[in-house]
């Protein structure tokens, strides 16, 4: 039997969705390393990735960590992140120029933790 279109319009719409949802890590420029100490402002904990925000030089800054289960498998569960503590993040700018770092590894309390 052959797929009707409408479920094949229907599936595409679903991929698309999905790949704009979860960005490459291209984005992000490997050639410019960033290291940024400051204060967490905010902490998201959720997959696909967490995230938190910084301010760094007069802007806010969105760091993207690992995923949940990486996070935790690694040592940093949600309490490890509580807004005001300062960490180092490690990682690489967006090429866009968009205040955002693909966070390679963060150091918290004198503990490094790498994340890929």
């Amino acid at each position: 039997m052959p797929i009707p279109p409408r479920f094949l319009a229907i599936s595409a719409a679903f991929i698309a969705a999905a790949a704009w949802a979860h960005h490459g890590w291209s984005a992000y420029d490997a050639a410019k390393p960033l290291k940024i100490e400051a204060p967490l402002a905010q902490v998201q904990y959720r997959n696909p990735h967490v995230e938190a925000a910084v301010d760094y030089q007069g802007a806010r800054w969105n760091v993207v960590l690992a995923p949940v289960s990486r996070m935790e498998a690694r040592g940093l569960p949600a309490s490890a992140l509580p807004v005001g503590k300062v960490v180092a993040v490690e990682g690489f700018p967006r090429t866009d120029g968009t205040h955002e770092l693909k966070a390679e590894r963060i150091t918290i309390d004198s503990k490094t933790i790498e994340l890929r």
